[in-house]
């Protein structure tokens, strides 16, 4: 008995092994919630590059063929790149010792060569979009297909376009493994990985990279892998460096958001909500049948057990004259100020195909709110549904152009300044534009190449409020007239002044009343001051 009693007080010492951290939470496999749920995270090239046809698909599809889906990939391009992200060239004045006239004089003589390339079809290899359009189309596929890629070309000059730069625009699915055979098995467009010809690089999903895992080139094939309807032509791959060998310049660029190291592919805008997606198209498509039967009038003829006859006689090509209608079966019809008589015995009756909907609305909001927040629209915006009180409404606006601002400083630098410092080395070389030691000093290259790219603005619910902030930011120094017209009207402020002024003139030729804007008034009440 003694023994016993040790034993059991030597046990009630021995500490016992409990969870701790996350063991009781989010990592438990004893909670009956989580302990069937074990997902498994691996690389990115696992997790991104093994499913990315899948999700491209699907993607593609949400994006053409259900409402929500246009909605989002629009709404982001409408609101992030609109009509094209324009160039205002910023050069470093001050670290290439000009004045800041002097700078001033240069930007707009850029900006205007510019134009003169962006704005003409002939920037297209293909000629059928100039820079703006392109910019959109650049930005959907890169939001349908996770990425998206511009080749950088060469063309004669012509005598209307002195510049022989040109872009060509390749969807995602163009950039993928070619065709073959190694360790790995036989490859393809649709495998992970490979090794690349290089001895020591590998190819992931089109893109070739160095032992380091930097980007060496990547492997643009002719056509679609697959495509049903372009048979005739055999599919080959080429392989693009990523930079030229002599400037440096890059030869191909990639519009991506990498989301994790090591990542060389993007996923598709609506991967997180494909899922939801999916059942909300089913949930309206089904909602939608239903209110169309609903919308159906049904009658049923019934037969009391009293009736001399059966309804078969009734409608059968030989009737009983006794106790028959009265008239001919085959004319019996729905219409107004219609009559229409029965044998005895039989009756009609309607049925109601009646189904509530009074959960469509609340539970689609609900989801719809979900996938808003997943890709950073809010519902409001995303459905283009303003109902609410103004602070709310603007609340969500203000939400939604973070998100785009943020895409479109990832845009501008992904693909516009890339292409804009492409150009401006061409017009430099050609002489069309002076900028003393663009190509001996890469520090005075990179003050010759600092520009802004500007946007669609946001929507303006009240103008008066958006107006009268935009003056305070100015008043007290925390932004500049420039930037409040090109993000408030995506106006020129230069331009504006220019055309007010003449305005004046013109008012004053005609001795209309004078109203001189605030922003020319400083000089009369500085002498007022005085």
């Amino acid at each position: 008995m003694a023994k016993r009693n040790k034993r059991s007080r030597q046990k009630a010492r021995t500490p016992t092994i409990q969870n701790s951290g996350y063991s009781n939470g989010g990592a438990s496999h004893e909670s009956n919630i989580l302990k069937a749920y074990n997902p498994r995270k691996y690389s990115a090239k696992s997790d991104v590059n093994a499913n990315l046809y899948t999700l491209r698909n699907r993607s593609a599809d949400q994006s053409i063929n259900t409402p929500i889906g246009a909605a989002a990939i629009m709404t982001s391009s409408l609101h992030t790149i609109g009509a094209g992200l324009h160039l205002f060239p910023r050069p470093k004045y001050k670290l290439l010792g000009m004045t800041a006239d002097e700078s001033r004089e240069w930007s707009r003589h850029v900006a205007q060569e510019f134009d003169l390339w962006a704005s003409s079809t002939q920037c297209d290899l293909t000629r059928r979009n100039n820079f703006y359009d392109m910019q959109d189309i650049n930005y959907t596929g890169y939001l349908v297909d996770g990425d998206a890629f511009c080749l950088f070309k060469r063309r004669p000059p012509t005598a209307d376009m002195p510049y022989s730069l040109r872009l060509q625009l390749l969807e995602g699915n163009r950039v993928s493994n070619p065709y073959g055979r190694d360790y790995y098995g036989i490859t393809g467009p649709y495998a992970v990985e490979m090794t690349a010809p290089t001895p020591g690089n590998k190819i992931i999903s089109g893109v070739e990279i160095d032992p380091d895992g930097a980007v060496a080139a990547y492997w643009v094939s002719n056509k679609v892998p697959g495509d049903p309807v372009d048979i005739g032509t055999i599919a080959t791959w080429t392989r693009v460096k990523a930079w030229g060998d002599i400037c440096g310049m890059p030869n191909i660029i990639q519009t991506s958001n990498d989301q994790r190291p090591e990542q060389y592919r993007g996923a598709p805008y609506l991967s997180p909500v494909i899922e939801t997606l999916k059942q909300v198209s089913r949930y309206t498509t089904a909602e939608l049948t239903a209110a169309i039967v609903k919308s159906f009038f049904s009658l049923f003829f019934t037969e009391s057990q009293t009736s001399g006859g059966t309804l078969n006689d009734f409608i059968g090509k030989t009737i009983d004259p006794q106790g028959g209608p009265v008239i001919d079966p085959d004319e019996y019809a729905l219409g107004p100020g219609t009559i229409n008589a029965l044998p005895r015995g039989v009756d009609v009756k309607s049925v109601d195909a009646s189904r509530s909907m009074s959960t469509f609305d609340a539970f689609t909001t609900k989801l719809l709110e979900m996938v808003g927040s997943a890709i950073g629209q809010p519902y409001e915006v995303l459905m283009k549904h303003f109902t609410s009180s103004y602070s709310a409404s603007r609340a969500a606006m203000l939400q939604a152009w973070e998100e785009y601002k943020r895409r479109r400083i990832w845009f501008a630098r992904d693909f516009c300044q890339p292409v804009y410092e492409m150009w401006l080395a061409e017009a430099i070389a050609i002489g069309r534009v002076k900028a003393p030691g663009f190509f001996t000093d890469p520090l005075i290259r990179k003050c010759w190449c600092n520009a802004d790219w500007y946007g669609p603005t946001m929507t303006i619910l009240d103008p008066v409020k958006d107006v009268n902030g935009s003056a305070l930011r100015t008043t007290y120094g925390l932004s500049t007239r420039e930037r409040e017209a090109a993000e408030l009207t995506g106006t020129d402020l230069e331009e504006n002044l220019e055309q007010l002024a003449y305005e004046q003139k013109m008012i004053e030729k005609y001795g209309l009343t004078i109203g001189s804007p605030e922003v020319l008034a400083d000089k009369g009440e500085t002498t007022n001051e005085e």
